[in-house]
């Protein structure tokens, strides 16, 4: 698809890898509507961007918000699934000094499936439903899930939602490509955004060790794997991992 022709919606994109992917796409000549649930954030995004406060978890507010994208567009064919939070935590760990055992949060453990698989499961309901309704063909989603899907320590949560995000990639396009909607995904590996940069120096460190490539992604490789995804035709049902050779 050429980019020119996409009425497309990008989740989290107040900063980080979502917020490039909208510059990124308003540049290529893409209509975009931008959002996520810090509203203020959405503000530093160029000239011509669409954008209004979303809160992927929130059943209606997600169907409102496509609404409203279809609406200010024009139209809507395409979706990015970047919206996530990481509320990271062993599933049990014993204290040293005290014996006590700390568990996984419950609230921790759903707030990530909340946003980072619920949410994306809605937004992508929404939008195809939209693209249904209205015959709008063709149709692209480009879920971004994550290589943590394969398994890592201290992230039952991510690592659920992210693996479920990626079959469901594989589901939603067998459901939706008769129709003419391709469903793909791209599984980051760690990228420099404000979610990373919170990390402390000395894990950061281990990790950029371990990462073949000698460094942590940015936001740009990743959008180099998106834009693969969004443009090419054949491209449906599969995660590609853009991670630098980093395995866990």
């Amino acid at each position: 698809m050429d980019l020119k022709q996409l009425k497309i919606i990008v989740t989290g994109a107040s900063s980080g890898m979502g917020a490039h992917f909208a510059r990124r796409l308003a540049e290529a000549g893409a209509q975009v509507a931008a959002g996520d649930i810090d509203a203020a954030g959405l503000e530093a995004l160029p000239a011509g961007v669409h954008r209004r406060r979303l809160d992927v978890s929130d059943e209606q507010d997600g169907a409102n918000f496509v609404a409203w994208a279809d609406r200010t567009m024009g139209g809507l064919n395409g979706l990015i699934n970047n919206a996530g939070i990481l509320r990271d935590g062993l599933l049990v760990k014993k204290d040293r000094q005290s014996g006590q055992i700390r568990k996984l949060a419950r609230a921790d453990w759903d707030a990530v499936i909340a946003v980072n698989l619920t949410g994306a499961t809605l937004m992508a309901r929404e939008v195809a439903a939209r693209m249904l309704e209205t015959d709008t063909r063709p149709g692209v989603i480009v879920n971004i899930s994550s290589i943590s899907r394969h398994g890592n320590r201290g992230q039952s949560n991510y690592t659920a939602a992210k693996a479920a995000l990626a079959a469901n990639t594989l589901t939603w396009a067998r459901e939706l490509g008769p129709s003419g909607i391709r469903v793909a995904a791209v599984a980051p590996g760690m990228v420099e955004t404000p979610m990373t940069r919170g990390m402390n120096q000395k894990a950061r460190d281990a990790a950029i060790e371990r990462i073949p490539a000698g460094r942590i992604g940015l936001p740009e490789d990743i959008w180099l794997a998106v834009k693969f995804a969004l443009e090419c035709d054949y491209f449906t049902s599969r995660t590609v991992d853009v991670d630098g050779g980093l395995s866990f």
